[in-house]
């Protein structure tokens, strides 16, 4: 398209344009990536413990560049870091030429404030960081309305007197996304919008709720996989259901619900659900902004649990997503726990996962290790109807045959001059559909 006087658009120099290098529609990145420190707080912290920092750093598109840790059990009030560490902060920024600091937790926004003022170099928290990423990865509407609310609760109580930093629109990591242009917009301004993507969303779930009720209605068994961001999640997906759900090694990949139809062992149907991973320190407002989405969950019959068996992290991955499970009240639906990425671990590791996590199932989406004992595993989970029918099924109406297979758990069949005999568990609303021809 050219402009209005027939000339096409200047393009921005090389160093400014984005370039696109991630599988995920609408993920762009800068050309130049930022130089990143890395700063931790708290008792007995070791540089390790931000490697997962690191990993989101990677994922909103900066370089992290040298790691700064304090030994302390509580963070400076003002500061986050104490004032020594500060000094050796500020000469650690200036010797490895570094855009942008990141904090490995919520800071207040005096917090913030302060440090900026005192490093001269943007500043921005573990939830910022994160808030970014699902900038950048939000795809569908209602992923990008669920994303700005986040967005605009982090921002309110960080407008008054923030100066500087509320200037940067578009200015790298922690200032991308859906409210990047409301940065330096009145706090009235920011509630009006938040009232709005509030009744948006709920309109929304509304929607959502109507399709997930008609699932529900048929009978058709729910499986929601959850699990840790990155633990091979949306590539599980596609090796039970043959989806092409949109695989990335990146954090927080999947934003957008993928749901798909399943046929387990025994030729029983399901409907399979992809969610948004979950992360250690999980900032509340995203809980409540994909609160709508993450209650998919919670109405699920079955939780599958991906867990990267791959991962040093493992038991603090898994503890991290049963703590989100238990807030969404998903607590207590049936689980099974697939132990993915098994190709990546040694026979000794295996043996002790397995003793480590009892009745979990080890399976590698990658090669397909494991994928039909998972099914099984998954199919025995399923709460089984309660009530025991035996029907006749006249020949001709194959179709209630196969409505039994789909919604139903069929115990036998047998050949009969008149049909076919079927033994089958059913609930009150499968009986009804079938009541007819139920043998008395």
């Amino acid at each position: 398209m050219t402009s209005g006087g027939g000339k096409s658009p200047a393009r921005p120099p090389a160093s400014r344009r984005q370039v696109l290098e991630s599988p995920l529609s609408g993920t762009w990145r800068p050309a130049v990536r930022e130089k990143a420190v890395l700063v931790g707080v708290g008792k007995g912290i070791a540089e390790e413990d931000l490697d997962e920092l690191a990993a989101l750093a990677d994922s909103a598109g900066a370089d992290p560049v040298a790691r700064l840790v304090q030994n302390r059990a509580e963070p400076d009030p003002s500061t986050y870091v104490g004032k020594g560490k500060l000094g050796e902060l500020h000469d650690t920024i200036h010797a490895v030429g570094a855009d942008v600091v990141i904090l490995d937790r919520e800071l207040s926004p005096g917090q913030l404030r302060s440090l900026e003022e005192r490093l001269g170099v943007k500043v921005i928290d573990r939830t910022a960081l994160i808030l970014d990423i699902f900038a950048l990865h939000a795809r569908s509407r209602e992923g990008r309305v669920q994303v700005e609310l986040a967005q605009l609760n982090y921002l309110l109580p960080r407008l008054r007197g923030w100066g500087e930093a509320m200037s940067r629109l578009g200015g790298g990591i922690g200032t991308r996304g859906p409210g990047e242009t409301k940065m330096e917009v009145d706090r009235q301004h920011i509630r009006r919008r938040m009232t709005k993507l509030r009744r948006d969303i709920k309109d929304m779930t509304r929607t959502r709720d109507v399709k997930g009720a008609r699932r529900r209605g048929g009978n058709v068994p729910q499986i929601a996989i959850a699990g840790y961001t990155n633990a091979g999640k949306s590539t599980l997906l596609n090796r039970l259901t043959g989806a092409r759900a949109v695989v990335a090694d990146q954090l927080f990949a999947t934003l957008d619900p993928t749901v798909r139809r399943l046929e387990l062992p025994g030729g029983r149907g399901a409907t399979l659900s992809d969610t948004v991973g979950f992360v250690s320190k999980l900032p509340h407002d995203l809980v409540e902004a994909f609160r709508s989405t993450l209650e998919e969950v919670a109405l699920a019959d079955v939780v599958l649990h991906v867990a990267d068996a791959s991962s040093v992290a493992i038991d603090a991955q898994i503890d991290a997503v049963h703590r989100v499970l238990g807030e969404i009240g998903a607590a207590d639906i049936p689980q099974v726990l697939a132990l993915n990425k098994i190709d990546q671990v040694t026979g000794s590791e295996r043996a002790r996962l397995a003793r480590r996590f009892p009745g979990s199932v080890a399976v590698s989406a990658l090669t397909g290790e494991g994928a039909e004992e998972l099914l099984v595993a998954v199919a025995e989970a399923i709460p089984h109807p309660p009530l025991e029918v035996t029907l006749l099924v006249p020949w001709g109406r194959e179709d209630v045959t196969a409505r039994l297979y789909r919604e139903a758990e069929v115990l036998g069949t047998e050949t009969d001059g008149d049909g076919t005999i079927v033994r089958a568990l059913v609930d009150a609303q499968g009986l009804a559909a079938v009541r007819e021809f139920v043998r008395s």
